[in-house]
């Protein structure tokens, strides 16, 4: 059985399993802590630290963090907020987000971040990056304008004989997650879905299902990103 081991978040006591992930035991506490890398069920990366928090006074990323008895967390201060909010700059910057032409648009995970964190134009200068879009897969699109390189589909998505269909390509600034044309020729339609399903843009992308949700019932449309888990004052 779990042991249940006391913490402060934000000035406030707190309980949660030991061991558990912060940006989980905050969750079940009521607060929520903004992610963009971390997906439930896989092992966490803290590759964006758009999580990021103070335990103890240093910073470090909620994701990776465990509970122990006694840490003190800070989450919610002026100087995490700073951070977190040029982070979320910086990926629009460093991009090609073009939001309202964007099939995930409503659905997009970094969008609604933009929404909660009230930026409209980013203070860094945009690159506007030439990057190409892969089709030849017969049932996805991976567009490399929209990718944040947060590495969820390469962890969330193995083949049968646990072989990964995404993996980083080429170097520097010329990174990229590219899909494996072999292994994927024969993806499966759940496979091909979950790999949709894992990105948080609008990165990977299933054919065929384009603005398959009307604006106004999309997911963001209906709550802010982070709504189902904060507390009510």
């Amino acid at each position: 059985m779990a042991k249940n081991v006391s913490f402060s978040l934000d000035g406030k006591d707190s309980t949660a399993e030991e061991g558990q992930y912060l940006v989980d035991a905050a969750e079940a506490n009521g607060v929520y802590i903004p992610t963009l890398c971390n997906m439930k069920g896989v092992s966490p990366q803290g590759s964006w630290r758009v999580c990021t928090v103070k335990v103890n006074g240093k910073l470090t990323t909620a994701c990776t963090m465990m509970v122990n008895e006694g840490m003190e967390v800070a989450s919610e201060t002026e100087e995490i907020q700073y951070l977190r909010t040029a982070i979320i700059e910086l990926l629009f910057a460093e991009g090609n987000h073009f939001c309202p032409s964007c099939e995930q648009s409503g659905n997009c995970e970094l969008q609604a971040l933009a929404y909660r964190f009230q930026i409209f134009v980013p203070r860094f200068p945009y690159l506007f990056p030439e990057r190409d879009i892969e089709a030849s897969n017969p049932k996805l699109i991976k567009d490399h304008n929209r990718c944040i390189l947060c590495k969820r589909c390469i962890r969330a998505i193995v083949d049968e004989k646990g072989r990964r269909l995404f993996a980083f390509g080429k170097r520097g600034d010329d990174i990229g997650i590219s899909i494996d044309t072999k292994l994927s020729a024969n993806i499966s339609d759940e496979l091909a879905d979950r790999a949709a399903e894992s990105c948080p843009v609008g990165a990977i992308i299933r054919k065929g299902r384009g603005f398959a949700v009307p604006i106004g019932e999309r997911l963001y449309d209906r709550q802010p990103i982070g709504a189902d888990v904060e507390r009510s004052e």
